[in-house]
């Protein structure tokens, strides 16, 4: 169908659509505050803009409120610097139990560390429930008698190394352990490598400052024009000039790899070491498969592949499925870590290549039992692995249904309640925080699967659709698909998508990742409403089809936000001939990008799964397979038949040059 036909059609069904719908029906009226909620939200907006005084002139007012721990945490965390311990230990014992006790009790932690009030941090930390600050753990570890924990230096690694922003708690330890000779000074430089390559350089200056001032001196000219420092340099003699050099061809790297890799070739290659020439290559071979351009497992075998990081390695698996090069897949996923190869990803890529090169029955026995193990519902590789076992997405029996003593212990648990009632007055980021804290350290080791299921269903029951969604996903031996891939706005969704021929299992299942069924969701960059719409492409969109009385603050109202949002994603659809995955891909990151993704005249045709897994943005890339595993299970529940992920997949590849040009003002 040509563009402008497609549009004809939208632009009706959209007049139908809306004359149809009542946006009245649509939209839960907001509810009516007591005083005491309206004190409460007077001070959040307080807390936010930090006034301790207006905090602790409102904070009587709050008293008896269902959010009043929230109230005394706002206050008390304001003025957290000056008030005194007797204070603090009289919150912990008011609030006990409560969300509020052990988030006041992490930014204790916090402020004692920083003081290093080392006796103090003891006696209080042990009592942390949630154990989710990274921060607070590297002060723990740093406490931690050197004698009895011979593996010291590698635990610190492994929360040091997957830190991204800096910390005090994190710097301390790391120098506190340098100093024990739990850390080398190429654990440091590791460090430094890997902040570097994700463009931090202030994280990778303050790793090197720990081995001395002087040999972290050059970083930031380095961070600024790395080819001129390595101009002004001839050989690199010592470890801190070659390690210098490594991270100059680092960063050189993130802004034009076949630079880095002539400067590795025709220079510095010969004066580093084999893991540090590794190292370089490693990035150089990231980068350019990043940019779906050159050569990259060129780049990627002038490494040795045991010296290359997780996300390296996981570059080269992409770049060689490109490539169709199975044998570099089988190699690359063997060099991953042990924690790396037990994702769902890196087991299913592995499978793949060992089936594709099995010989033996022994072999595709060893690819068989890869599948079987993450073969499920549950996710985009776990339902290509059911197809390639010759079974179909199909929803999973149901478990038995919920008894009224579960539901009711749900009912009465406090976090919950006030979780609900936080999100019913407008303080959703509270209310969410909370019900994650509830759901997730209830019990010890958090809740159980029914447990788990009668908290989604109060979240359902509420319309809460986020929590819903979120906690029933968490349940590990059982699905409740109905509570994990709910269907609000039903009649509205399946009309609107019949009206304009579009799956609505995808609708629903863009949705779900869009939003979580959220009607006032907003994203921080201004996509809003339940289709997560930017303003400029409501305007367009409301333009193209025709709703010219259409006003920016109508794109939360529900039935405007659907026909909207529904019209666009048909446009997109069509604009890439069908294709789910690249639609996908075009809603969440622009129509430009997966037009350059697909490649030009001559680019291999892919099967989607590994054009999907080459998606440059590591947000759309998991947006795409979220989308597309949402959408086969949406479509098992609506058509009650099997489901194939394979056949909404399909195959991706260049433009045919014959073809239409599709729009180009698609926004």
């Amino acid at each position: 169908m040509q563009f402008h036909a497609i549009l004809t059609s939208i632009t009706v069904s959209a007049c139908l659509t809306l004359a149809a719908l009542s946006p009245a029906r649509a939209q839960t009226a907001a509810p009516a505050l007591s005083p005491s909620d309206a004190v409460i939200l007077e001070m959040n907006q307080a807390f936010k803009k930090g006034d301790s005084k207006r905090l602790s002139a409102l904070l009587p007012q709050a008293r008896g409120n269902t959010l009043e721990p929230w109230a005394a945490y706002w206050e008390l965390k304001a003025r957290l610097e000056t008030a005194a311990p007797a204070e603090v230990q009289d919150f912990f014992t008011r609030f006990a139990g409560s969300y509020q006790e052990d988030r006041l009790r992490n930014d204790w932690l916090l402020l004692l560390g920083q003081r290093r009030y080392w006796s103090d941090f003891a006696d209080v930390q042990p009592l942390f429930r949630m154990k989710d600050d990274r921060e607070v753990r590297c002060y723990s570890l740093a406490l931690e008698p050197l004698s009895t924990n011979p593996e010291l230096g590698a635990d610190f690694k492994r929360v040091w190394y997957a830190q991204r922003d800096v910390d005090d708690g994190c710097n301390y330890a790391a120098s506190h352990l340098f100093a024990a000779k739990r850390l080398s000074e190429a654990d440091i430089w590791r460090k430094a490598r890997q902040a570097m390559e994700n463009n931090r350089p202030r994280l990778a200056k303050l790793a090197v400052e720990i081995i001395s001032t002087a040999a972290a001196a050059p970083i930031d000219e380095i961070n600024n024009n790395p080819a001129r420092y390595l101009s002004k340099r001839v050989i690199a003699a010592g470890r801190v000039a070659k390690e210098s050099v490594v991270l100059a061809l680092i960063r050189m790297a993130a802004n034009d790899p076949d630079s880095a890799a002539s400067a590795m070739e025709n220079h510095w290659g010969v004066h580093l070491s084999a893991e540090q020439r590794s190292w370089v290559w490693g990035v150089i071979g990231k980068q350019t498969a990043q940019r779906l351009t050159g050569d990259a497992l060129a780049y990627f075998s002038k490494a040795i592949e045991s010296e290359l990081s997780d996300g390296q390695l996981g570059w080269k698996i992409r770049a060689a499925l490109r490539q169709g090069q199975w044998k570099d897949v089988l190699s690359a996923t063997q060099a991953m870590s042990p924690e790396a190869r037990q994702e769902s990803t890196w087991i299913y890529w592995r499978a793949r290549a060992l089936a594709r090169l099995a010989k033996t029955d022994a072999q595709r026995a060893e690819a068989k039992a890869l599948f079987e193990s993450i073969a499920s519902v549950r996710g985009f590789y776990e339902q290509l692995a059911l197809e390639e076992l010759g079974h179909a997405i199909t929803v999973p029996q149901p478990p038995p249904a919920l008894s009224a003593e579960e539901k009711e212990a749900a009912r009465r648990n406090a976090g919950l309640n006030r979780s609900l009632y936080a999100i019913r007055i407008g303080l959703r980021s509270e209310g969410v925080r909370e019900w994650n804290y509830s759901t997730n350290l209830h019990t010890p080791g958090g809740m159980s699967d029914r447990e788990l299921l009668a908290a989604a269903d109060l979240a359902c029951q509420n319309e809460v659709w986020d929590r819903c969604i979120n906690t029933s996903d968490r349940t590990r031996d059982v699905i409740d698909f109905e509570q994990r891939f709910p269907m609000p706005h039903k009649t509205a969704v399946l009309q609107r998508a019949a009206q304009i021929g579009l799956d609505p299992a995808y609708v629903y299942g863009l949705i779900r990742q869009e939003s979580r069924f959220v009607t006032d969701a907003h994203s921080g960059v201004g996509a809003a409403g339940l289709m997560q719409i930017m303003p400029p492409t409501a305007r367009w969109t409301a333009k193209k089809i025709g709703l010219t009385s259409f006003k920016p603050s109508q794109i939360n109202e529900r039935d405007t936000n659907i026909v909207i949002g529904t019209a666009y994603l048909k446009l997109v659809l069509d604009n890439f001939d069908g294709s789910m995955p690249m639609a996908a891909a075009a809603y969440n990151a622009g129509p430009s990008r997966p037009r350059s993704w697909r490649g030009q005249t001559g680019a291999p045709v892919l099967d989607a799964a590994i054009w999907a897994e080459n998606v440059p943005f590591s947000e759309t890339r998991d947006y795409v397979k979220k989308v597309l595993s949402n959408t086969a299970n949406y479509a098992a529940l609506i058509s009650g038949q099997p489901q194939s992920l394979k056949q909404r997949l399909g195959l991706v590849g260049p433009r045919d040059a014959s073809a239409p040009e599709p729009a180009q003002d698609l926004p």
